[in-house]
């Protein structure tokens, strides 16, 4: 009875052991400077051939060329699976396809889960409701999008393809998001135990939401991640689809934003949303919109990366080449990586329609041919 019980003891050991060194190994998913590839799996009506011929190989030779490291794929449920839960298969095959390409030009991808039925970052301003943490179908059927996706995406390297749980959730309690990461979080930990696991704060992944974040401890292959689009009277300067871009008076940057003169001539319907931008604005002042962030990947002893930041196509160039400066100062003093919001849209760099750069000065300071 006791070899047996010393027996069972030293298999319980090696088990345990094996646990702990596989709990430790960290993958060499290392990401500094990427782009968003956007609208072309999410947020696109493009199908058929248009949609195969948005992104081709040569878009991932030119971002190698140019200096980026990886890039953020967002995909949606609707063009993955039709209503009834059956796969798609084109956007399957451009999905995989992209991954190899991507990997063929030393690109690393995060793979990002932007907008499914059951959620919308956007909900609110298209008058829909989220339901994805309030039914336990909804929360099931999301886990099922991630069990799927991993039966493909599995056979990819570790140090190459990464998975962003969600974009930008918006749940109505800070716990109701914290739960639904640590169940997504075990059911692909059950599948693949190394995976590197890119995880927001709710809010639409706001730095301020951070300190109320929770995640699993002791898993070092997981990525924390904000966005930023601050000050938006700034970045989204004239943008139809957003209130504060109905501002047209005179910014500042760095400085007084808005001046008093010019927040006294603004119509009294936006003065509520304009008020906290007639302070001064600046690196320093950004930077303290990180600590939250900063603060909490210390905490947990991981990475903290930036998923989306830009400024909008219109927006007066000089300002924005300002405002893109300090935030690459922030970034490189904090040891933040980062994706710019986006490749080939209205806050990109490239058209893909002419072939041909829209903003070479901006790509140039992004890649840091430009000081």
């Amino acid at each position: 009875m006791r070899k047996i019980m010393i027996l069972a003891a030293a298999v319980v050991t090696m088990a345990c052991s094996s646990i702990a060194s596989t709990a430790q190994t960290v993958n060499n998913f290392t990401i500094k400077r990427g782009t968003n590839i956007s609208h072309w799996l999410s947020q696109s009506e493009e199908r058929g051939e248009a949609r195969r011929q948005h992104i081709k190989e040569e878009d991932f030779a030119r971002l190698e060329e140019l200096g980026f490291d990886f890039v953020r794929l967002p995909i949606d449920e609707e063009q993955f699976w039709d209503e009834q839960g059956n796969k798609l298969p084109e956007a399957w095959q451009l999905l995989t396809q992209a991954l190899n390409w991507a990997g063929k030009h030393h690109l690393r991808t995060i793979v990002d889960m932007h907008i499914i039925r059951s959620h919308n970052f956007n909900a609110v301003n298209e008058g829909k409701t989220n339901v994805l943490f309030t039914s336990d179908e909804a929360m099931q059927n999301y886990i099922n999008l991630w069990y799927q996706l991993s039966d493909v995406l599995k056979t990819y390297s570790n140090d190459s393809v990464a998975y962003e749980l969600m974009n930008e959730p918006v749940a109505d309690e800070h716990e109701q998001w914290n739960n639904l990461i640590f169940k997504v979080h075990k059911a692909i930990r059950e599948r693949e135990p190394q995976r590197t696991l890119v995880i927001g704060s709710n809010k639409w992944q706001g730095t301020w939401t951070f300190k109320y974040l929770r995640i699993p401890e002791g898993d070092k292959n997981i990525i924390l991640s904000f966005h930023y689009y601050e000050p938006q009277v700034l970045t989204h300067y004239g943008a139809p689809w957003t209130p504060i871009g109905k501002y047209s008076g005179k910014l500042t940057y760095p400085g007084q934003l808005v001046s008093q003169a010019d927040y006294d001539k603004a119509p009294d319907s936006l003065k509520p949303i304009l008020k906290q931008y007639t302070s001064v604005w600046n690196r320093e002042r950004i930077a303290q919109d990180f600590r939250d962030a900063i603060a909490v990947a210390k905490k947990y002893g991981v990475q903290l990366y930036c998923g989306e930041w830009g400024v909008y196509e219109p927006v007066d160039r000089e300002l924005a080449y300002k405002w893109t400066k300090d935030m690459l100062w922030v970034f490189d003093k904090y040891n933040i990586a980062w994706a710019s919001w986006c490749y080939d849209n209205d806050f990109g760099f490239w058209d893909q329609k002419s072939q041909s750069f829209k903003d070479r000065p901006l790509v140039d300071l992004l890649t840091g041919k430009k000081k």
